[in-house]
């Protein structure tokens, strides 16, 4: 969404694009659909080109509008309209989902005008420009790392702006993600019983991804991980994490009946990295 002062801004172009599209002859630069890219605009003001990019926008046609606010930038360089067209060019690839066009003009704009109220926005949209390509986990993880990035830049950076709060949750949902993907790989391991590697991804999602949704399963997997290998304590140590933080899921009950039906039960024993854990986090043992 276009930021709140972007948006009143254009609210008001819509407004003057109509009544400049109604009241206007056969000719001028409302007279064609779309744009036109062999169209001479230097004899249009500023305002007139910014107000046919955002008429663009209202019809759908984000690439169109896009090319206008460039032309804005291009032809009045240095300008408060060039300024102004430069964030609305990264909010329109953007919305054209060219999402390498939006993250350059983006960061052109935070480059050029780092302090401008609108600045936030722009680190936004180019969190935006990594982050909307993620939604599938078995794509480039290079995208989830950079979109934390950018990110977390908008959370310290602009933490009084009004995109914080909704960056913190896609940070977390991101974050997410990457635990997903780590629980794709091992899960794919363990079904072709390549329980070392299943476990060294089991592993990272327990260490290093505990606040995501993944924990209570990664530590079932590492049951079944470890009681394949006949590791029994790191088996039941996991089983013991489970109980303590996890044992209203259906991977406590899981647990419960895998490790009970071969005589064990879920406590933390023996000392492995799993017991740490244990004593670490639920006991508060430390050293």
């Amino acid at each position: 969404m276009v930021g709140s002062k972007a948006a009143v801004r254009f609210a008001g172009a819509i407004l003057l694009a109509a009544t400049l599209t109604a009241c206007g002859s056969g000719g001028g630069l409302f007279s064609k659909k779309g744009a036109d890219r062999n169209q001479n605009l230097e004899g249009y003001t500023p305002e007139q080109i910014f107000t046919r990019g955002e008429y663009e926008l209202s019809q759908s046609r984000s690439d169109d509008a896009a090319w206008y606010f460039s032309e804005v930038e291009r032809l009045y360089p240095y300008s408060d309209w060039a300024k102004r067209a430069l964030i609305m060019q990264a909010f329109s690839y953007h919305s054209d989902q060219n999402y390498e066009e939006s993250r350059a003009s983006a960061q052109r704009y935070i480059d050029f005008y780092p302090t401008d109220e609108d600045a936030a926005y722009a680190q936004y949209l180019l969190a935006l420009s990594y982050y909307d390509q993620i939604d599938e986990v078995g794509r480039d993880q290079g995208l989830t790392f950079q979109a934390l990035q950018a990110l977390r830049t908008v959370i310290e950076v602009y933490p009084d702006s009004e995109y914080a709060t909704s960056a913190v949750l896609k940070f977390d949902l991101a974050f997410d993600h990457l635990a997903g993907k780590e629980m794709e790989i091992g899960r794919y391991y363990l079904r072709q019983d390549h329980y070392i590697a299943a476990i060294s991804r089991f592993r990272v999602v327990v260490e290093d991804f505990q606040t995501t949704s993944h924990t209570a399963e990664a530590l079932y997997r590492l049951v079944e991980a470890y009681l394949s290998l006949g590791l029994l304590d790191e088996a039941q140590s996991a089983g013991a994490i489970l109980g303590y933080n996890y044992q209203s899921t259906e991977w406590y009950d899981d647990a419960y009946k895998l490790l009970t039906s071969r005589g064990l039960d879920l406590k933390s024993r023996g000392n492995n990295w799993l017991s740490t854990i244990y004593r670490q986090t639920i006991k508060g043992q430390w050293l």
